[in-house]
C-alpha cells in the first residue's frame, strides 16, 4: 500500500484555512505549526501541520486565546500527552514487578 502525502502550498494552505499569508508567517513564527523546510524560501505544508492548525483554530474560536496563547497552549497539551504515554508506559512495566492477590 502507498503512502500518500498531501501537500500545501503558503497560497493553498491559506485559500483552504481562511488566514492570510501574514497571519501564517505569525503562526509560523510562533511555532504553532511548521513548514516542512523552514530553511527554504516557498514553505510547504503537509496534511499533519493542516490537522494542528484546525486544532490551533478550534481553541482560538472557543477560548478566544490569541495567536501567542495557541502556541502556548499547544504545547501544553503536547506535553500532557507526552507525559500521559510514559506514565502508561511505567505503569505497565510496574505491573510485572507487583504481585495481586
Amino acid at each position: 500500500m502507498a503512502n500518500l502525502k498531501v501537500t500545501f502550498t503558503i497560497t493553498e494552505f491559506c485559500l483552504h484555512t481562511g488566514v492570510t499569508e501574514e497571519e501564517l508567517t505569525e503562526i509560523v513564527g510562533l511555532g504553532v505549526i511548521e513548514p516542512r523546510n523552514p530553511a527554504t524560501e516557498e514553505w510547504i505544508f503537509d496534511d499533519r501541520a493542516l490537522i494542528t492548525f484546525h486544532r490551533a483554530q478550534q481553541l482560538h474560536h472557543e477560548l478566544a486565546l490569541d495567536w501567542p496563547g495557541i502556541a502556548v497552549t499547544l504545547t501544553l497539551l503536547e506535553e500532557i500527552e507526552q507525559l500521559r504515554k510514559e506514565n502508561s508506559q511505567l505503569h505497565q512495566r510496574l505491573a510485572r514487578f507487583v504481585t495481586r492477590p
